[in-house]
């Protein structure tokens, strides 16, 4: 170590003993002399550097420096290969590497060093804590593993079997039956198309030629949304039709599946919520002749080649002719039962040719094009596909039942 130039070094006596921690260090000195120390660890090392610094005004030098990052290195790298658990490794780190830990307190030597120096010196120290830190980490994710390793010793346990099995859930009856409609949909050159919940009058009714004396506006049957402007929920998915013949040219071929709401009471057959898929067709010289072929085709997909279906005269004011497919009750073969009501039928869907006033609504001359319009609700056609008698089944997530489909 080099000395400064002090009244006080001159007063010292040639040797001290200096007691630090768990050493007895020997200091010769005298101006000429300089330093000589017995040391015995890295920790007394750094502390006795600061003691000399601060007691005797003494700077260490760079080799000294050195020296004493080779000292803590050595030292704390064989305790950390010999330490017996992670508590151990944890003790090790903080008298490294701590607030007050050895390289800690050799590095506050630096500030004494001059600017060539802290060039030599700012790289060991940083060198030596890298090498303290990864140590430490291999160190301590050793014994991390090896813990690890001796707790699953103690229990008799195969990690090689599979797991337990997991029960998977699958797709609702619902969606099952409305994949299953859009599917043969698709196959007749249909294509998917969506439009709002919450709908405004115009779409919903007007360009539907749906009158304002019509039943169907009235609240008894329809959700109202109380806001400035007059919204309603959806009653059917026609309100795609409207939106997408207003915006597209024919040909058109759109199937609109989607959840509407009526003021319905819940029973066997009917729910204030439910879903349905509409169909529209529009191009040049569509009759009622390809509403029943398309339509025939439809349910003998979804009902097989046997399925009785009927078409009966009706009245809807978007359609002119109307008219109501029926298919024969699967529950009783036509002999009457209660979800037919005694009539041996079931109300599958309404239909018919799209009015030609509807048509000049949405921007189509009707004197040019003419199509065909249905509608049909899911709930009823999968009561008749998984043999459901009651509609409110498909609510009431019954894992008994929904475990059947």
């Amino acid at each position: 170590m080099k000395h400064r130039k002090s009244r006080k070094l001159h007063r010292r006596g040639v040797s001290t003993v200096l007691k630090n921690k768990c050493c007895i260090i020997l200091i010769s000195k005298s101006p000429t002399d300089g330093l000589g120390f017995l040391l015995s660890c890295g920790a007394c090392i750094s502390h006795y550097t600061r003691a000399c610094v601060k007691y005797y005004n003494i700077i260490m030098t760079i080799a000294e420096f050195q020296t004493a990052c080779d000292t803590i290195a050595q030292e704390y790298t064989e305790k950390i290969a010999h330490a017996a658990d992670l508590a151990a490794v944890e003790e090790l780190r903080v008298a490294s590497l701590g607030r007050k830990g050895a390289l800690t307190e050799l590095l506050k030597n630096l500030k004494d060093f001059s600017i060539e120096d802290k060039k030599t010196a700012g790289p060991l120290g940083n060198a030596l804590k890298a090498k303290l830190t990864a140590a430490l980490d291999e160190k301590t994710d050793l014994l991390a593993a090896k813990e690890i390793n001796e707790e699953l010793n103690k229990v008799d346990l195969d990690l090689t079997l599979p797991g337990y099995p997991v029960a998977k859930g699958h797709r609702h009856p619902l969606s099952v039956a409305q994949d299953r409609m859009t599917e043969i949909l698709s196959q007749l050159g249909f294509e998917w198309a969506e439009g709002p919940w919450v709908e405004d009058e115009k779409h919903n009714f007007d360009l539907l030629n749906i009158p304002l004396h019509h039943p169907a506006r009235d609240a008894q049957d329809t959700f109202f949304v109380d806001s400035k402007m007059p919204l309603v929920l959806r009653t059917h998915t026609s309100n795609v039709q409207s939106r997408y013949m207003e915006k597209h040219k024919p040909p058109l071929r759109i199937m609109a599946p989607g959840r509407v709401f009526r003021n319905d009471s819940l029973d066997a057959t009917h729910s204030p919520v439910f879903h349905q898929i509409e169909g529209l067709y529009v191009d040049k010289n569509v009759s009622m002749a390809d509403l029943k072929s398309d339509l025939t085709a439809f349910m003998k997909g979804l009902f097989g080649n046997k399925a009785e279906i009927r078409f009966r005269p009706s009245f809807f004011p978007f359609t002119e002719p109307s008219v109501e497919v029926d298919v024969k009750c699967v529950f009783c073969q036509g002999k009457g039962c209660n979800v037919c009501k005694g009539s041996g039928w079931i109300e599958m869907l309404g239909a018919g040719v799209v009015h030609p006033n509807v048509l000049k609504n949405c921007g189509i001359d009707p004197n040019e094009f003419s199509g065909y319009a249905f509608g049909m609700g899911v709930e009823r056609l999968a009561m008749m596909m998984l043999n459901i008698k009651d509609i409110r089944t498909f609510y009431e997530n019954d894992l008994r039942v929904l475990k059947q489909f």
